[in-house]
């Protein structure tokens, strides 16, 4: 997993709220286990019309926004059913962080288990990132050691992170990551257990 430290990156405004993780990524494109090719699903139904065509009113098919890596929208963001393909698409797309009020449990959750960066910011804060990326700057700063987003006027918004989940941000650790910190001992555990139970060797 890429690890995350410091973002500089366009916001996007998306202010809508109870945005599930069907809209996020369609069940038609969950056929696959890849996390690449995903972007193509993200958000379809608001990107594309009947026809497929680009939907030209839609904030991430507008030109200014194009190549956007930090999504500013509106309360309980993902929720609905769980699948990690949600953070996968937005992530095959080039969206590295989210920020939001408020966010579903499992889509939280699986959000830092592939690399996304959830913040969660107080209701007026959102409101102003929304209006400052709907202007002509939309350049934002999103710091995970520093636990701030630096909005395109300047103004600087804390956040609160669970520390290890932070921790294992920072180093770009998921839980596959995490338990081979520890493979010096597991191996050392193994060695060892085929010494005292070989029996177990050939089960």
């Amino acid at each position: 997993m890429k690890a995350f430290t410091k973002l500089d990156a366009k916001l996007a405004p998306l202010p809508l709220a109870n945005i599930d993780t069907d809209q996020i990524i369609p069940k038609q494109f969950l056929k696959t286990v890849e996390r690449e090719g995903l972007a193509k699903g993200l958000f379809y139904d608001f990107r594309f019309d009947a026809d497929g065509k680009e939907k030209p009113d839609f904030v991430l098919n507008r030109p200014e926004f194009k190549n956007a890596g930090v999504l500013v929208t509106g309360d309980n963001f993902g929720c609905g059913s769980s699948r990690e393909h949600a953070p996968w698409a937005l992530m095959d797309f080039g969206i590295s962080c989210v920020i939001a009020t408020s966010f579903a449990d499992i889509f939280y959750n699986n959000c830092f288990q592939n690399g996304l960066l959830p913040v969660v910011l107080q209701a007026g804060e959102v409101e102003a990132l929304m209006d400052e990326a709907k202007g002509g700057n939309h350049m934002v700063t999103v710091d995970l050691e520093a636990q701030t987003v630096v909005s395109p006027s300047g103004k600087t918004f804390a956040f609160q992170i669970d520390a290890n989940r932070k921790e294992k941000m920072l180093k770009g650790l998921d839980a596959i990551g995490e338990t081979l910190q520890a493979a010096v001992d597991i191996d050392v555990y193994e060695s060892k257990r085929a010494l005292d139970r070989p029996w177990l060797e050939d089960a």
